[in-house]
């Protein structure tokens, strides 16, 4: 008589508050917001709701964990953690230190990249961002990115009056100007796949130069420049600007 082998049962991880964010970052970035409900993270999870509640309170606060996930995983791929070195300006790694590797220019420019492409590769970053950052200073994410970028500016010498000014600044051009060009992407993404990026850029730029003459003699000028120009770079360029202006009205405290 035959014997049947008894397959071992799988063992399944238990749910977890990390998988239903890491859930739900998945549904916001194939579907949008509109697509992050409680019915289709179940589906997704093959769990039952109270499952999920049990972990999760409502949508608003899912919103807020995904969100401060992507965040907290774009600034880990910087020095967000760098501390003060402002206090020891004598060491050979003070930002202050001419042989520094990684100055504080170089961590904003580091801090600023990581969520610029996160809030490209992620559409609904830029709202949600925008949308926490007006409910009030004290929520988590914002703050997150507002010590990162705040610590790099302790860092250049900035006198401690004017470091709220600075750094409010350039948190506030980084997500902006991020999100603006996730915008940009998005609607370039409209008309389909067969069009590249320079096709994008090119019929723009002849449109700005199409415009009239005395009332966008400006934009008419600039528009090769709209055509030729890279995204990347034209961010760094902006955050460059934004420290020049900084570093020559505060100049460094020792």
């Amino acid at each position: 008589m035959a014997t049947r082998t008894r397959r071992p049962e799988r063992r399944e991880e238990p749910l977890s508050r990390e998988r239903i964010v890491e859930a739900a970052v998945e549904l916001l970035d194939g579907a949008g917001e509109g697509g992050l409900t409680f019915r289709a993270l179940t589906e997704r999870l093959a769990t039952g709701p109270g499952a999920i509640y049990w972990h999760v309170a409502n949508k608003g606060e899912l919103l807020v964990a995904a969100t401060d996930a992507v965040v907290a995983a774009a600034l880990a791929a910087g020095p967000a953690e760098a501390a003060d070195a402002a206090e020891s300006p004598d060491s050979p790694d003070s930002p202050h230190s001419p042989h520094s590797p990684h100055s504080p220019q170089e961590k904003i420019d580091s801090i600023a990249l990581g969520l610029f492409d996160a809030i490209d590769e992620h559409p609904w970053l830029a709202t949600q961002l925008a949308t926490q950052l007006a409910r009030g200073p004290r929520q988590s994410v914002t703050l997150r990115i507002f010590e990162s970028i705040g610590r790099q500016v302790r860092a250049l010498g900035v006198p401690e009056g004017s470091q709220f000014t600075a750094t409010s600044a350039l948190v506030h051009y980084i997500l902006g100007a991020a999100g603006q060009n996730a915008a940009n992407s998005a609607n370039a993404r409209t008309f389909g796949p067969e069009v590249t990026r320079a096709e994008y850029l090119a019929a723009a730029s002849q449109a700005w130069k199409e415009l009239d003459p005395d009332d966008y003699p400006f934009t008419r000028a600039v528009a090769d420049q709209l055509r030729d120009h890279d995204d990347q770079a034209e961010f760094l360029a902006g955050i460059a600007l934004i420290l020049a202006g900084i570093t020559a009205v505060h100049p460094a405290t020792r």
